[in-house]
């Protein structure tokens, strides 16, 4: 009995390494230019509020979720469309006008100065950016790892962490180098990014226009409910996110700043060392997988987080933060890549850019959120304080991922399954 053609490209390709393919390799290229534009953001604008502006922790919340929420909305469009649309032709669009807002903020910085105006526009505009193309680079994904969709997720992330820290290390020097240099870089590294999105084919949108945009976006959200592995992970997702990413965006530049008394590169140094942790986790991840079953690693590093927690909080010596914030990293490349990968096997086909969008929305979006609700805890109970709503968090989705969700028990289909199911989509 002959073997399904299917099957036969499979075995053939099964000793072949996920570096062998062209178009992963072109993917892989285009998301380390992109995030390397995209991530400078988060400490450029960080700094410049804190550093710079020395705004109040409330105030600093207030600008964050005003830059970020717009773009939780946009996001869910953004997944409508990646499912409705070539993602591809959708990535390439959105990178060649997101290159040109950088050098917009540098010429109204050049001609009227630093404002508040400036930041809202440049922050904005770049959230915009990431929140319609986020859901296609994770939809486009899938159709490109084919049956090395662990290893596959597993190498974006890491790369995306290894950009984050260069990066990061690169927007630090702006107090040496100067913000003009940097803007240019940051919008340099957008357009390269859609410049190698053209070396990737076209594809065809997994479900055709036949409803309204409202409706598309109603039915994502009715595919993430129906899939109770996906939306018990949304929920841990959102609510871990709100004090746990809220965190390190906005409570660690504070600690930098009025703790130990750094600057723009003693918080770059920080962050770095915070990716290089998640870098490390995720070349390891990609040496042992496939893992059998995700969702007990997931949320036992949910738990594990509150002792890297307790030893910020407890304001050790500079080396010891560091040393804290290497581990939070390391925990935090585990949660993402082990979350996405839970969500890139189970998600239909035809709704995969909805429910990506939607988990990207509890994973992300909920950070400005946390902006908000920490800003005033620092400066209503101080600095240090502001850690202790992510450690109670913690052990309670730990409990909840446990005890009523089916996540520890989740597994992930064999290989040779994935291959046929994709097949006959």
């Amino acid at each position: 009995m002959s073997l399904p053609p299917s099957v036969k490209e499979h075995t053939r390709k099964k000793n072949q390494s996920i570096w062998s393919n062209q178009k992963f390799n072109a993917y892989l290229g285009s998301v380390t230019f992109s995030s390397a534009g995209f991530l400078m953001q988060q400490l450029i604008i960080s700094w410049i509020l804190v550093g710079i502006l020395v705004l109040p922790g409330d105030e600093v919340g207030i600008i964050q979720a005003t830059i970020a929420i717009p773009g939780l909305f946009l996001m869910l469009w953004g997944g409508t469309l990646a499912d409705q649309s070539d993602p591809r032709t959708l990535l390439v669009r959105v990178h060649f006008i997101a290159w040109i807002f950088p050098l917009l903020f540098l010429a109204w910085n050049q001609i009227f100065g630093l404002s508040i105006a400036a930041i809202l526009f440049y922050g904005l505009t770049i959230s915009t950016a990431t929140s319609f193309s986020s859901p296609a680079h994770q939809a486009i994904l899938n159709s490109i790892a084919g049956r090395d969709l662990q290893k596959a997720v597993t190498a974006s992330t890491a790369v995306t962490f290894l950009v984050q820290m260069l990066s990061l290390g690169f927007a630090g020097q702006m107090q040496n180098i100067g913000l003009p240099l940097i803007l240019v870089v940051q919008s340099a590294c957008i357009l390269i990014g859609a410049c190698l999105l053209l070396r990737l084919n076209k594809s065809p949108p997994m479900q055709r226009k036949s409803e309204s945009a409202i409706a598309q976006l109603i039915s994502g959200f009715r595919a993430t409910y129906r899939n109770r592995d996906v939306s018990h992970l949304f929920l841990i997702n959102f609510l871990s996110s709100v004090f746990n990413a809220g965190a390190f965006f906005t409570v660690v530049p504070f600690i930098v700043h009025r703790i130990y008394e750094g600057e723009a590169m003693q918080l770059a140094t920080v962050l770095i060392i915070f990716f290089l942790g998640a870098t490390v986790t995720n070349l390891t991840l990609f040496k042992i997988m496939p893992i059998t079953s995700p969702g007990k690693w997931y949320l036992c590093m949910q738990v594990s987080r509150v002792a890297i927690l307790y030893l910020l909080w407890i304001e050790p010596d500079w080396w010891l933060f560091m040393l804290a914030m290497f581990a939070w990293g390391m925990n935090m490349g585990f949660t993402t890549t082990l979350s996405r990968t839970i969500v890139q096997e189970s998600a239909e086909p035809e709704y995969r850019g909805r429910i990506l969008s939607v988990y990207s929305l509890g994973l992300i979006g909920s950070a400005p959120i946390g902006a908000l609700i920490l800003g005033n805890i620092i400066e209503i109970f101080g600095t240090l304080n502001a850690l202790l709503p992510a450690m109670l968090i913690s052990i309670i989705l730990f409990c909840y991922g446990c005890f009523w969700t089916p996540i520890w028990r989740y597994e992930s289909p064999k290989q040779e399954n994935r291959i046929l199911n994709k097949n006959s989509v």
